[in-house]
């Protein structure tokens, strides 16, 4: 495993309060985040919601590390997830840039290769070890260097609609990446993560500062390698 793992009460509680630690110690006061999607990602953000404000939002540019190839308001898209979340934050942040695949998947890539390294990358672990949306053997997982965003699809079709995402590359960017794990169903993904399986796609991760925040029912009885 890449990074610094922790075994926390409340992963929701955990991230919020990790968010706003590095939030407040960032000298600028202009704060870059990449949002993830899942109901671990939900039940962050709606955590958050209920714990700052105007004040903090008005300092905030807020990104995405994947999307799904779908309308910003169809129920499945992660900008429409954390919209319901944090509506009021996003009317008073700095600036919001959706993942729009009606504006191209280069776009996005420019956006993100011109833009400073992101404060934070929120990212998830799916059961079959994906992270953003690099799924196990898709075509991302060999992006050229360079590039930041691409359009993916998971090869074995257990996640569906095309999707644009994040590269390994664009997260190694970012000046701290926090992987959100939750609940039994993540427990064999987080055990492959910790045995350096690198047929899951987390086991890749790198960054400078990496931090999975991981409750006991994902975790078990495992322990970091």
């Amino acid at each position: 495993m890449n990074g610094e793992l922790r075994l926390v009460e409340s992963v929701p509680e955990a991230f919020v309060s990790l968010l706003i630690e590095n939030h407040s110690h960032k000298l600028t006061k202009e704060f870059s985040i990449a949002l993830s999607g899942g109901s671990t990602a939900r039940r962050c953000y709606q955590n958050l919601s209920g714990r700052v404000g105007e004040e903090f939002w008005s300092t905030v540019e807020v990104f995405w590390g994947d999307e799904r190839s779908v309308p910003l308001d169809d129920a499945d898209s992660n900008f429409s997830m954390a919209h319901q979340c944090l509506g009021s934050g996003f009317a008073s942040a700095r600036a919001v840039h959706p993942m729009d695949f009606t504006q191209g998947v280069d776009t996005y890539d420019f956006l993100i290769a011109s833009s400073s390294p992101l404060d934070l990358v929120h990212l998830g672990l799916g059961p079959d070890g994906h992270t953003a949306s690099l799924f196990p053997d898709s075509t991302a997982l060999r992006s050229p260097a360079g590039r930041f965003v691409t359009t993916n699809e998971d090869p074995h079709g257990v996640n569906p609609h095309q999707r644009m995402t994040f590269t390994y590359e664009a997260i190694s960017k970012a000046s701290l990446v926090v992987v959100t794990v939750e609940g039994a169903s993540k427990h064999a993904a987080l055990q492959r993560v910790l045995d350096g399986d690198q047929t899951a796609p987390a086991t890749l991760i790198n960054a400078d500062r990496i931090v999975w925040l991981v409750d006991e029912a994902a975790l078990r009885t495992s322990s970091p390698r």
